[in-house]
C-alpha cells in the first residue's frame, strides 16, 4: 500500500484524503516538513493558490518540498495545486514550487458563479468519461515538449497533464466520487517515481 500525503494547509484536502483511500492508498494530512518523511507521494488540493503559497512559506514547507520534487518525488496538483506546480502563472515566473513546464492563467473561466461541470474523455483512464468539476479553474495556456497532455476540452485546451513525477488537473476529480485519477496517480506516477524532472 502506498503512503500518500495531502497538503492540508487550506482547501479541500479532506475530499482528497477520502479519494486516495478509495483508490487504495494510506493517506494522511501534511502540515509540517517532518510529515513528508515516509511518503511515496503528495497531493496539493484545490483552494486559494496565493494563500497556500503563503502558508507553505510560513510552515517552512516550500523548500523541502521543492527539493524532493526535483529528485523525483511524485506530486499531484488539482486546481490551485496546478497553479502552484506551474513554471509560469499569469505570464510571470512562479516560485517556489513552479517546476512543471506549463503556463497557466488563474481564474481563467470567471468567478465562482461561472463554475461548470462536464463529461470529459480521458484516454489514460479508459471508459466511461470522467465527470469534471471546474471551480474558479485555471487555464493551461501552454505545455512544454516533455509534458504529456492527458485530457483536453473540445477547443483543445489542456485540462490534465503529466511531466515525469508531476501530475496536474485544472478540475476537481475528488468531488465526484470517481477515484480513477487518484488511482492513476498511484499506479503510474507514484509507481514510476524514478522519473525525475530536469531542474534549471
Amino acid at each position: 500500500m502506498r503512503n500518500v500525503g495531502v497538503l492540508a494547509l487550506q482547501g479541500d484536502f479532506r475530499e482528497h484524503l477520502a479519494a486516495l483511500g478509495a483508490a487504495g492508498a494510506a493517506a494522511r494530512a501534511v502540515r509540517r516538513p517532518e510529515q513528508l518523511a515516509g511518503l511515496d507521494g503528495l497531493v496539493i488540493p484545490g483552494g486559494e493558490s496565493t494563500t497556500i503559497r503563503r502558508l507553505l512559506a510560513a510552515y517552512e514547507l516550500a523548500e523541502p518540498l521543492r527539493e524532493r520534487m526535483a529528485t523525483g518525488f511524485p506530486v499531484y496538483g488539482t486546481c490551485a495545486g496546478c497553479i502552484l506546480l506551474a513554471r509560469e502563472v499569469d505570464g510571470a515566473p512562479a516560485p517556489p514550487l513552479g517546476l512543471m513546464d506549463i503556463g497557466v492563467t488563474r481564474n481563467a473561466y470567471g468567478r465562482q458563479v461561472d463554475s461548470f461541470e462536464m463529461d470529459l474523455s480521458v484516454p489514460v483512464l479508459g471508459a466511461p468519461p470522467l465527470r469534471a468539476v471546474f471551480i474558479r479553474a485555471p487555464r493551461i495556456d501552454w505545455v512544454g515538449p516533455a509534458v504529456d497532455a492527458l485530457a483536453r476540452l473540445e477547443d483543445g485546451t489542456v485540462v490534465a497533464a503529466r511531466e515525469g513525477n508531476l501530475l496536474v488537473t485544472t478540475f476537481h476529480p475528488e468531488l465526484t466520487g470517481d477515484a480513477r485519477f487518484h488511482r492513476y496517480f498511484l499506479e503510474h506516477v507514484v509507481a514510476g517515481s524514478g522519473n525525475r524532472l530536469a531542474v534549471s
